[in-house]
Protein backbone atom coordinates (compact mmCIF):
# COMPACT_ATOMS: atom_id res chain seq x y z
CA UNK A 1 0.00 0.00 0.00
CA UNK A 2 1.61 3.16 -1.47
CA UNK A 3 -0.93 4.99 -2.33
CA UNK A 4 -4.49 6.12 -0.74
CA UNK A 5 -6.71 7.47 -3.33
CA UNK A 6 -9.94 9.32 -2.27
CA UNK A 7 -12.34 9.26 -4.66
CA UNK A 8 -15.67 11.69 -5.17
CA UNK A 9 -16.36 10.58 -1.79
CA UNK A 10 -19.85 11.28 -0.26
CA UNK A 11 -21.48 10.27 2.98
CA UNK A 12 -24.91 10.48 4.09
CA UNK A 13 -26.80 9.66 7.44
CA UNK A 14 -30.46 9.87 6.33
CA UNK A 15 -31.51 13.13 4.80
CA UNK A 16 -28.09 14.64 5.96
CA UNK A 17 -25.01 15.12 3.94
CA UNK A 18 -21.94 14.94 6.10
CA UNK A 19 -19.51 14.73 3.18
CA UNK A 20 -19.64 15.40 -0.13
CA UNK A 21 -17.12 15.30 -3.08
CA UNK A 22 -14.38 14.50 -1.20
CA UNK A 23 -11.32 13.92 -3.39
CA UNK A 24 -7.38 13.44 -2.45
CA UNK A 25 -4.23 11.52 -2.82
CA UNK A 26 -1.92 10.20 -0.14
CA UNK A 27 1.66 9.09 -1.37
CA UNK A 28 3.86 6.92 0.97
CA UNK A 29 5.89 9.43 3.05
CA UNK A 30 3.52 11.79 3.20
CA UNK A 31 1.25 13.54 5.59
CA UNK A 32 -1.65 14.60 5.14
CA UNK A 33 -3.73 16.75 7.40
CA UNK A 34 -7.62 17.12 7.48
CA UNK A 35 -8.25 20.89 8.79
CA UNK A 36 -11.65 22.64 9.26
CA UNK A 37 -14.42 23.41 12.40
CA UNK A 38 -16.11 21.11 14.06
CA UNK A 39 -18.82 19.11 12.03
CA UNK A 40 -16.89 19.50 8.81
CA UNK A 41 -16.71 15.96 8.60
CA UNK A 42 -13.45 15.10 9.62
CA UNK A 43 -14.27 12.13 11.93
CA UNK A 44 -16.44 11.12 9.63
CA UNK A 45 -13.81 10.68 6.83
CA UNK A 46 -11.43 8.73 8.48
CA UNK A 47 -13.56 6.27 9.82
CA UNK A 48 -14.64 5.42 5.81
CA UNK A 49 -10.45 5.84 4.77
CA UNK A 50 -10.78 3.07 8.74
CA UNK A 51 -13.17 1.04 6.74
CA UNK A 52 -15.42 1.31 9.77
CA UNK A 53 -18.14 3.10 6.86
CA UNK A 54 -18.51 2.66 4.27
CA UNK A 55 -19.04 6.18 1.57
CA UNK A 56 -22.38 6.63 0.26
CA UNK A 57 -20.81 7.67 -3.20
CA UNK A 58 -17.44 7.08 -4.36
CA UNK A 59 -14.60 4.51 -3.61
CA UNK A 60 -11.63 4.49 -1.45
CA UNK A 61 -8.63 2.87 -2.95
CA UNK A 62 -5.57 1.36 -0.87
CA UNK A 63 -2.73 0.87 -3.49
CA UNK A 64 -5.00 -0.91 -6.05
CA UNK A 65 -7.85 -2.56 -3.94
CA UNK A 66 -10.97 -1.20 -2.74
CA UNK A 67 -12.01 -2.37 1.02
CA UNK A 68 -14.43 -4.57 -0.72
CA UNK A 69 -11.62 -6.65 -2.92
CA UNK A 70 -8.74 -6.26 -0.17
CA UNK A 71 -11.05 -6.80 3.37
CA UNK A 72 -9.05 -8.21 6.21
CA UNK A 73 -5.77 -7.95 4.20
CA UNK A 74 -6.73 -4.07 3.83
CA UNK A 75 -7.45 -3.27 7.60
CA UNK A 76 -4.44 -5.28 8.55
CA UNK A 77 -2.44 -2.37 7.25
CA UNK A 78 -4.03 0.26 9.13
CA UNK A 79 -3.71 1.92 12.63
CA UNK A 80 -6.15 4.47 13.85
CA UNK A 81 -5.55 6.39 16.92
CA UNK A 82 -9.24 8.10 17.53
CA UNK A 83 -10.95 10.16 20.53
CA UNK A 84 -11.22 7.02 22.65
CA UNK A 85 -7.85 6.23 22.96
CA UNK A 86 -8.47 1.83 23.79
CA UNK A 87 -7.08 1.35 26.60
CA UNK A 88 -8.00 -0.26 29.74
CA UNK A 89 -7.60 1.22 32.64
CA UNK A 90 -6.80 -1.37 35.25
CA UNK A 91 -4.15 -2.94 33.14
CA UNK A 92 -0.17 -1.60 33.21
CA UNK A 93 1.40 0.02 29.87
CA UNK A 94 2.57 -3.08 29.43
CA UNK A 95 -0.49 -5.57 29.37
CA UNK A 96 -2.63 -2.76 27.13
CA UNK A 97 0.15 -3.63 24.44
CA UNK A 98 0.63 -7.43 24.94
CA UNK A 99 -3.13 -7.39 25.05
CA UNK A 100 -3.44 -5.91 21.16
CA UNK A 101 -0.18 -7.43 20.14
CA UNK A 102 -1.73 -10.88 20.58
CA UNK A 103 -5.28 -9.61 18.89
CA UNK A 104 -3.12 -8.49 16.15
CA UNK A 105 -2.03 -11.90 16.37
CA UNK A 106 1.45 -10.85 16.19
CA UNK A 107 4.92 -13.10 17.00
CA UNK A 108 7.33 -12.44 19.74
CA UNK A 109 4.79 -9.86 21.19
CA UNK A 110 6.42 -9.97 24.55
CA UNK A 111 9.58 -7.85 22.03
CA UNK A 112 7.60 -6.00 20.36
CA UNK A 113 5.76 -5.00 23.04
CA UNK A 114 9.86 -3.71 24.66
CA UNK A 115 10.61 -2.44 21.69
CA UNK A 116 6.98 0.23 21.42
CA UNK A 117 7.43 1.31 25.34
CA UNK A 118 11.55 2.31 25.20
CA UNK A 119 10.10 3.97 21.91
CA UNK A 120 7.41 5.76 23.51
CA UNK A 121 9.68 6.69 26.10
CA UNK A 122 7.43 5.02 29.20
CA UNK A 123 9.81 1.49 29.47
CA UNK A 124 10.22 2.91 33.18
CA UNK A 125 6.29 3.44 33.86
CA UNK A 126 5.77 -0.13 31.71
CA UNK A 127 4.07 -1.89 34.69
CA UNK A 128 2.28 0.98 35.93
CA UNK A 129 -1.53 0.94 35.74
CA UNK A 130 -2.86 2.83 32.62
CA UNK A 131 -5.43 4.65 35.60
CA UNK A 132 -2.30 6.58 36.53
CA UNK A 133 -1.21 8.09 33.81
CA UNK A 134 -1.54 11.98 32.69
CA UNK A 135 -3.06 12.53 29.61
CA UNK A 136 -0.07 12.53 27.78
CA UNK A 137 1.32 9.12 28.77
CA UNK A 138 -1.91 7.24 27.83
CA UNK A 139 -2.03 9.26 24.36
CA UNK A 140 1.67 7.89 24.32
CA UNK A 141 0.17 3.74 24.84
CA UNK A 142 -2.64 4.45 22.67
CA UNK A 143 -0.59 5.68 19.80
CA UNK A 144 2.09 2.47 20.16
CA UNK A 145 -0.80 0.59 20.50
CA UNK A 146 -1.83 1.69 16.61
CA UNK A 147 1.15 1.10 15.44
CA UNK A 148 2.10 -2.08 17.32
CA UNK A 149 1.49 -4.05 13.89
CA UNK A 150 3.55 -1.75 11.72
CA UNK A 151 0.59 -0.13 9.44
CA UNK A 152 0.99 0.93 6.38
CA UNK A 153 -2.19 4.04 6.55
CA UNK A 154 -1.95 5.56 10.06
CA UNK A 155 -5.68 7.70 10.75
CA UNK A 156 -5.04 10.04 13.50
CA UNK A 157 -8.19 12.07 14.93
CA UNK A 158 -6.90 15.04 16.85
CA UNK A 159 -3.93 13.61 18.45
CA UNK A 160 -2.77 16.54 19.71
CA UNK A 161 -5.87 17.41 21.99
CA UNK A 162 -4.79 17.84 25.68
CA UNK A 163 -1.22 17.66 25.39
CA UNK A 164 1.33 19.38 27.19
CA UNK A 165 4.49 20.73 24.87
CA UNK A 166 6.88 17.43 26.18
CA UNK A 167 4.13 14.99 24.93
CA UNK A 168 3.65 16.99 21.71
CA UNK A 169 7.14 16.76 20.92
CA UNK A 170 7.33 13.20 21.40
CA UNK A 171 4.21 12.33 19.28
CA UNK A 172 5.66 13.95 16.56
CA UNK A 173 8.77 12.60 16.54
CA UNK A 174 7.15 9.06 16.55
CA UNK A 175 5.26 10.92 13.15
CA UNK A 176 8.21 12.01 11.46
CA UNK A 177 10.04 8.07 12.25
CA UNK A 178 6.69 7.31 10.61
CA UNK A 179 6.83 9.35 7.59
CA UNK A 180 10.44 8.31 6.95
CA UNK A 181 9.86 4.85 7.18
CA UNK A 182 7.22 5.76 3.85
CA UNK A 183 3.91 4.79 5.90
CA UNK A 184 0.77 7.13 4.41
CA UNK A 185 -0.75 9.44 7.36
CA UNK A 186 -3.63 11.07 7.56
CA UNK A 187 -4.65 13.17 10.58
CA UNK A 188 -7.58 15.88 11.33
CA UNK A 189 -6.01 18.30 13.83
CA UNK A 190 -7.67 21.96 14.95
CA UNK A 191 -3.87 22.92 16.05
CA UNK A 192 -2.69 24.29 13.38
CA UNK A 193 0.53 25.71 14.47
CA UNK A 194 1.59 22.39 14.91
CA UNK A 195 -0.16 20.87 12.01
CA UNK A 196 2.00 23.34 10.11
CA UNK A 197 5.17 21.85 11.14
CA UNK A 198 4.42 18.44 10.29
CA UNK A 199 1.90 18.71 7.20
CA UNK A 200 2.93 17.53 4.05
CA UNK A 201 -0.38 18.41 2.44
CA UNK A 202 -3.76 19.94 3.99
CA UNK A 203 -7.17 19.38 3.22
CA UNK A 204 -9.42 21.90 4.17
CA UNK A 205 -13.26 20.74 4.97
CA UNK A 206 -16.09 23.36 5.24
CA UNK A 207 -19.76 21.12 6.29
CA UNK A 208 -18.48 18.24 4.71
CA UNK A 209 -17.36 20.00 1.30
CA UNK A 210 -13.30 20.39 0.25
CA UNK A 211 -12.29 24.15 -0.04
CA UNK A 212 -9.54 25.40 -2.48
CA UNK A 213 -5.90 25.71 -0.23
CA UNK A 214 -4.18 28.42 -2.11
CA UNK A 215 -0.59 26.90 -0.88
CA UNK A 216 1.18 31.11 -1.31
CA UNK A 217 3.55 30.99 1.01
CA UNK A 218 1.24 32.26 3.78
CA UNK A 219 1.43 30.02 7.45
CA UNK A 220 -1.36 27.39 7.30
CA UNK A 221 -3.43 29.12 9.72
CA UNK A 222 -3.78 32.14 7.43
CA UNK A 223 -4.47 29.82 4.66
CA UNK A 224 -7.31 27.84 6.81
CA UNK A 225 -8.60 31.49 7.54
CA UNK A 226 -8.74 32.31 4.03
CA UNK A 227 -10.48 28.95 2.76
CA UNK A 228 -13.14 29.30 5.64
CA UNK A 229 -13.98 32.79 4.55
CA UNK A 230 -14.22 31.67 0.96
CA UNK A 231 -16.50 28.72 1.58
CA UNK A 232 -20.25 29.30 0.61
CA UNK A 233 -22.38 29.99 3.56
CA UNK A 234 -24.55 26.39 4.76
CA UNK A 235 -27.53 26.20 2.15
CA UNK A 236 -25.57 28.21 -0.12
CA UNK A 237 -24.93 27.17 -4.19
Amino acid sequence: MNRLSVIDVARYFGRRKALSQVSFTCEAGEIIGLLGPNGAGKSTLLNILATLLSPSKGRVVYGERSAEDGGAEIRAQIGMLGHDLFLYPELTARENLTFFGQLYGLADVARKVAAALEQSGLAARADELVSRFSRGMRQRVALERALLHHPRLILLDEPFTGLDQDSVSALVSRLREQQRAGCLIVLATHDLDIADTVLTKALFLIDGKPVADHSDGRALRDRYHAAVRSAPARGGS
